[in-house]
């Protein structure tokens, strides 16, 4: 069943349940590889903690995680909005961002945590402003997701170039 075909009433549970045990799975003493939809939501979700580190989630940076995810996973639109929407509700029921990301290290592959990091860096450039917040989260996120500081800069530099 699609999420919107469910009732308003009946959703919240349901999605309760859907990142709760997305969360326990990331969690786990071993995590195991994530599927590709729920490695989506939790690598999304990295983008929303990032975009609202500074305490200003802008919609010029709503804007570019919702450009990153077409890009990245080919949907249009509407489907990177409703995946933005997974990823905000499971942001915000997420652990500390060391866990978060340490788990995501653990069942994510190496080249989709750099395209992250990239991402990541599109998210912080997005609003012309790169505060000492932002910068301080890339630094954690990129050492704690096992992206090496040159693969991170590399990301900086094509995002900078593009």
């Amino acid at each position: 069943m699609h999420l919107a075909a469910l009732p308003r009433s009946q959703l919240r549970p349901y999605v309760g349940h859907m990142f709760s045990d997305l969360l326990r799975r990331l969690t786990a003493d071993e995590p195991e590889k994530l599927p590709d939809p729920d490695a989506r939501v939790a690598l999304a979700a990295l983008l929303v903690r990032l975009a609202r580190s500074d305490g200003d989630y802008a919609d010029v940076e709503i804007a570019q995680i919702d450009q990153s995810l077409m890009a990245r996973y080919n949907m249009g639109p509407v489907q990177a909005a409703s995946l933005r929407a997974e990823a905000e509700t499971l942001e915000a029921e997420a652990p500390d961002t060391v866990r978060f990301t340490r788990a995501i290290k653990d069942a994510v592959a190496y080249d989709d945590r750099v395209a992250v990091i990239e991402a990541m860096w599109r998210v912080v450039m997005a609003d012309g402003v790169r505060d000492d917040e932002e910068d301080s989260m890339m630094r954690m996120t990129a050492s704690l997701l096992g992206v090496t500081d040159q693969d991170s800069h590399a990301a900086r530099l094509r995002i900078s170039a593009g």
